[in-house]
């Protein structure tokens, strides 16, 4: 997997691309945690580049927002494919991430 880190309105934006899944969870929550550690808690992940999620990446997305949450921070969700967006609504993780279209409208709802 490979993400790409930007800022947008002063949120960071961590755009993913390729599968979020057991070989690659702990890059995206090292990198998350690697931001908080630094006070950047408000965080978007879009996540448009991503065609496959499986428990790990979704449990290393919980797992981070736990962290931001705990700062004061959140993390948001943006650009979800079908396929994603379905696993997100088959286990309810569109009850606990805000989910947005796109990263800049995700950016500018902090």
């Amino acid at each position: 997997m490979e993400i790409v880190q930007e800022q947008v309105n002063g949120v960071d934006v961590l755009r993913l691309e390729g599968r979020l899944d057991a070989s690659s969870s702990k890059e995206i929550k090292d990198r998350i945690s690697d931001l908080a550690k630094n006070k950047r808690v408000n965080l978007v992940v879009d996540m448009a580049g991503i065609n496959f999620i499986d428990s790990s990446g979704l449990g290393s997305l919980v797992a981070s927002l736990r962290s931001a949450n705990k700062l004061g921070g959140d993390i948001r969700i943006a650009s979800l494919q079908d396929q994603v967006r379905a696993i997100f609504e088959l286990t309810r993780l569109h009850r606990i991430f805000e989910i947005f279209d796109d990263s800049l409208t995700a950016a500018k709802s902090f």
